[in-house]
């Protein structure tokens, strides 16, 4: 069973999350799959050392092969940006947001496709102009498992720090 893509129409384009690639241990047919969806712009969120755990060490390359823009955005499983980091997203997220006003396809990933994809899914919908309690209940109609924690919640309806 390849990875499932989950979207949404988003500021003009699709936002979509999933699991990580080969996560189901069918990496070749995941990769196939996502290729065949054609996402312009992709963002990782697992951490390095969880991608090599996962058997995908290489996994922003094999993105880069199949005609995807890659971005690496690290966050612990369950956990949410730091200071440094959200300014990091910052220029993430305008990206993001030019692919998706372009029409575009941005496809999040993490390893279940659930928590730390659905909160920065959550972000670049309320960033699209969708309001915060809307925007949720669209995601999770599509993914029920979507942002999973109160902070990841917060950070991505602005109430961090």
């Amino acid at each position: 069973m390849s990875v499932v893509i989950k979207a949404l129409q988003v500021a003009g384009g699709i936002v979509a999350i999933c699991p990580c690639p080969g996560g189901d241990g069918e990496f070749d047919a995941d990769m196939a799959h996502i290729r065949d969806w054609k996402p312009a712009l992709v963002i990782s969120l697992t951490p390095s050392a969880e991608m090599a755990a996962l058997g995908c060490a290489d996994l922003g390359a094999r993105f880069i092969e199949q005609g995807a823009r890659w971005l690496h955005f690290p966050i612990e499983d369950f956990g949410v940006p730091g200071e440094i980091d959200t300014k990091t997203w910052g220029e993430i997220e305008a990206r993001a947001l030019a692919a998706l006003r372009g029409g575009g396809r941005v496809l999040i990933h993490c390893r279940a496709g659930r928590g730390r994809s659905g909160m920065i899914a959550l972000r670049l919908m309320i960033a699209g102009g969708e309001r915060p309690v809307a925007a949720l209940k669209r995601l999770r109609a599509v993914q029920p498992e979507a942002v999973e924690t109160p902070g990841q919640m917060n950070w991505a309806t602005g109430k961090h720090g």
